[in-house]
């Protein structure tokens, strides 16, 4: 499938600072069209939404579309589209709102791998309820969660499972429609963590078996703020804690206050962007949206290809992402050196690669990284080979400078 970069860097403007960012997974850069259309909605009278005034209905116009957009790109309902403030933001309020029919005996998994955010709100919950927490370990060495790791710790007192679709400190990438099926074998709740996972795959939801999935749209060249993505069905069997005045409809009912109205905006705008990637221009928004992630997954790992032939000529360094399905991103650890002065060195010369465990502390522990992690090196759809030459030009300048 073609992939146009050059086209697709030409609508960023913060590459004109000349950077090569490696630092996606953390938070992507912001195209022309997702700036603009924040722009646009502050610049248009906008008010709590409703049909009375233009503000009114702008806001509302605002809302449904972006329901709509993200609905299109996880293969959801808009009427199943939940937002707030960020995903962590959405795990802890779903985590209170479900552990209020669990007690002692009833028990939650959670993994090693996942995103703390992914974690600790289930364990708190748990806390609080009298329930019991389970742990799904991965392979360190290989980096793989498999299903069979959900099935040893699920049983029938299993009331969710928590686990991510790709792990933001090493890509990988588990069998998430096996393990829902584990899960649903058992009678509970699969609650995905898709944060990193939706900025480079083509999504859906009821072909993962998903029955919460959360994104950050700031991963995926929108503004800052979360979704969670769920049946309406089950949705309405919920009742978070909400003020007496707001709505009871779902899916409003799980969104406290009002609305980051132009980040809607921006969101729908950078769905659109998404789904001009590729070479598809006809068909519906879903289907272009298919085609252009397919596309992108495709070039992002032929990039990561060309970094991991370039990471293999360096001794020094280890790659702790090693599963058979991942994300394009990489975690690297330097012998006898520090990573945090690789990153420095790094961007010295112009090129953005953090080093931390990036709030995956479980999973940095369990490599035996402890609270450090590692250099990352994550591909986000602007990157070129440019930005790859340079990265590895710069670890090779980083080795010699501290033989």
């Amino acid at each position: 499938m073609s992939y146009d970069i050059a086209a697709v860097r030409a609508q960023f403007p913060a590459l004109k600072a000349g950077n090569s960012p490696f630092d996606g997974p953390g938070g992507t850069q912001t195209p022309l069209p997702v700036i603009e259309a924040i722009a646009e909605a502050l610049a248009n009278p906008l008010s709590n939404r409703g049909s009375g005034t233009a503000g009114e209905r702008n806001a509302e116009a605002i809302v449904t579309a972006a329901r709509q957009a993200l609905a299109d790109l996880l293969g959801a309902q808009p009427s199943g589209v939940v937002f707030g403030r960020s995903a962590t933001q959405l795990a802890y309020d779903f985590s209170r709102t479900l552990a209020k029919g669990w007690g002692p005996g009833d028990e939650v998994v959670v993994t090693r791998l996942d995103h703390d955010s992914n974690i600790r709100p289930w364990v708190q919950a748990a806390a609080a309820a009298g329930a019991t927490v389970r742990w799904a370990d991965f392979d360190p060495a290989t980096g793989e969660l498999t299903p069979d790791d959900i099935a040893a710790v699920t049983g029938e007192r299993t009331r969710l499972v928590a686990v991510t679709a790709a792990s933001n400190l090493i890509g990988t990438r588990p069998d998430i429609a096996g393990i829902a099926h584990v899960v649903h074998e058992a009678g509970a709740l699969l609650y995905v963590d898709g944060v990193h996972f939706t900025a480079h795959s083509p999504v859906g939801i009821a072909q993962l078996g998903a029955d919460f999935f959360t994104c950050s749209p700031y991963k995926f060249l929108g503004p800052h703020f979360g979704v969670l993505a769920a049946g309406p069905a089950l949705l309405e069997t919920l009742r978070p804690d909400k003020l007496l005045p707001s709505t009871d409809a779902v899916p409003e009912r799980f969104e406290l206050g009002t609305l980051p109205y132009e980040f809607l905006a921006g969101a729908r705008a950078a769905v659109d962007f998404l789904a001009g990637l590729g070479p598809r221009r006809d068909g519906t928004r879903r289907e272009r949206l298919l085609s252009s992630l397919a596309a992108l997954e495709a070039y992002e790992d032929t990039l990561r290809a060309r970094i991991e032939q370039g990471l293999a000529g360096f001794e020094e360094i280890t790659v702790h992402s090693r599963a058979a399905e991942r994300t394009p991103t990489l975690l690297l650890t330097i012998e006898g050196r520090s990573t945090v002065d690789a990153y420095r060195h790094l961007a010295a010369r112009g090129v953005d690669a953090p080093s931390g465990s990036f709030y995956a502390l479980e999973a940095s522990r369990r490599l035996g990284l402890g609270d450090t992690g590692g250099l990352r090196v994550g591909l986000a759809p602007y990157n070129d080979t440019g930005d790859v030459d340079r990265l590895l030009e710069g670890l090779s300048d980083f080795l010699r400078v501290t033989r």
